[in-house]
Order: structure tokens, then sequence, then C-alpha cells
């Protein structure tokens, strides 16, 4: 058996849950997991399912889950000192060093911040390498905001902006009504030396990115995590194909003008 598909078994250090439906296991397993990258995390009788990387840390390994399924609801249940079965880093993750010494955009939405999470964690180990940071998470309510805590820590390093769909009065933390599409829509972005990184629904991506392109971003500055039905991991079971690609080792990270915009194909 190829050595990326054996498991390794791995302790949970802590479950904690974020919001009704989303919580993130730290993992006590050590290696180099990069943004953008995913593991296969499961439990032997139950199955697996892949989740994206959530932390940059040589030391352990955070994972935010939303409950979905069979799987992800048993993953939910799991307290500190159980074990679970981790396979990866898979993919290909975002090119972080490829726009050292330039400014960065970040726009995720629910469980897509997860992803750029990561992002976060690795910038702030290297600051120095880049310029301005902007934030943009969208999210239905106040209660499906995830990363509170860091978030407030966020606001006194970067420029961030966190849009609710559902609600429409303001609070402590300082949300605009709307989509976080109408958010980017309404400002004026500074494109020259410039990389944008998505991760969320579908139909946001494909509307942040015609923003974008409005606004005179160009493909090639543009990157987004996709999801597929990735089972192996390693581009053997062909069921994560896009546009004659595999999400499991081509991506889930794109560069845009290499999928184009984002359909059930």
């Amino acid at each position: 058996m190829k050595s990326e598909l054996i498991p390794k078994k791995t302790r949970i250090l802590s479950n904690f849950r974020e919001t009704s439906d989303i919580f993130t296991l730290i993992l006590q397993i050590s290696g180099s997991y990069m943004p953008g990258q995913f593991v296969q995390i499961g439990i032997p009788g139950i199955g697996e399912c892949p989740i994206s990387v959530a932390s940059y840390s040589k030391n352990h390994l955070k994972i935010s889950i939303r409950e979905v399924g069979k799987v992800t609801r048993a993953l939910g249940k799991l307290r500190k000192n159980s074990f679970v079965y981790i396979r990866g880093p898979y993919g290909r993750g975002y090119p972080l060093v490829e726009f050292q010494g330039k400014c960065l955009i970040l726009i995720g939405a629910g469980c897509g911040v997860a992803t750029l999470k990561s992002i976060i964690e690795y910038i702030e180990y290297h600051r120095e390498k880049y310029k301005d940071i902007l934030l943009f998470f969208g999210y239905r309510n106040i209660n499906d905001i995830i990363y509170k805590k860091e978030v407030n820590k966020w606001k006194n390093t970067f420029n961030i902006k966190i849009a609710l769909s559902k609600e429409n009065a303001k609070t402590c933390l300082d949300w605009d009504s709307g989509h976080i599409t109408d958010v980017i829509a309404e400002l004026k972005l500074r494109t020259e030396n410039t990389g944008v990184f998505i991760c969320g629904p579908p139909k946001m991506i494909n509307d942040t990115v015609e923003i974008l392109k409005k606004k005179g971003f160009n493909d090639e500055q543009i990157y987004v995590s996709t999801e597929r039905l990735m089972y192996c991991s390693i581009g053997m079971c062909c069921h994560c194909m896009i546009r004659g690609k595999f999400t499991c080792t081509d991506g889930p990270v794109f560069r845009f003008d290499e999928i184009g915009y984002y359909k059930n194909d």
C-alpha cells in the first residue's frame, strides 16, 4: 500500500464548539501542513472525510468541521484524548511564497473561513514578508461567526470586514448587513501587486470573481479553493475531476484561469 494512503492514529487534544453545527478539533500531530491543503480524517467502522487545514503549525493540526453527515456527526461527539485516523496532507495549497512582498485580499464565507484561517496564521508567522492584508468574511447571522476570539485579535493587525446576510442591526463586532459580496462591490480595492484568495460556496465564489474583474483584477491574481468528492486523495479514484484536473492533486486551490467559473460538472 502506498504510504500516503496509510492513516496515522492521532490523539484529539481538544474539541471546541464554534457554532451550533461547526466544531474545531486540535490534533496531536506534527508535520508540514500548508494553507489550502486538506487531510482525510476518519473513525474505524464509520468512515472518513476530507477536511481543509485550519492552522499553520508544525506541532499540532487544527481542523474545523461542519456536521453534515454520519462521519462528521460522529467526529463532533469525540472528546479530548479520543483517537481519530489522519491521512495527508494532500493537494496544492495557496501560493503564499509567490505573493511575498505584495498585498493580499482574503475572502471567505461560512465554513470556508476555516481555510483562510490557516493563511492568516501563516501570514502572522511571516508578517514582514507581506504588505497590506484585507479580510472579508461573510456569514448568515451573529451565531454563525466562527473564530470569534481570533477575529477580535485580527482586528488589531489586519483590515477586516464582516457581513451578516440575516442581521439588520450592528453589535459590538461591528459588522455590515448583507452579503460579503455587497461589501466588496462598494469598496475601492487596490489591484496592483495584490493577490486574492477565495474560499466559500460556489455562488459566492462566482459572484466575487465577477465583482473583482469589474474592479480590474485579472485571472492570474485570483485563486479559489474548490470542493469535489475526494475519496482516495491521490488522483486514482477519479471522483474529483474538474475541467480535466483532479481536485485532490492539481488543487484543491486553483488559479482562476485554470478552471474558470465554478460549475457542477
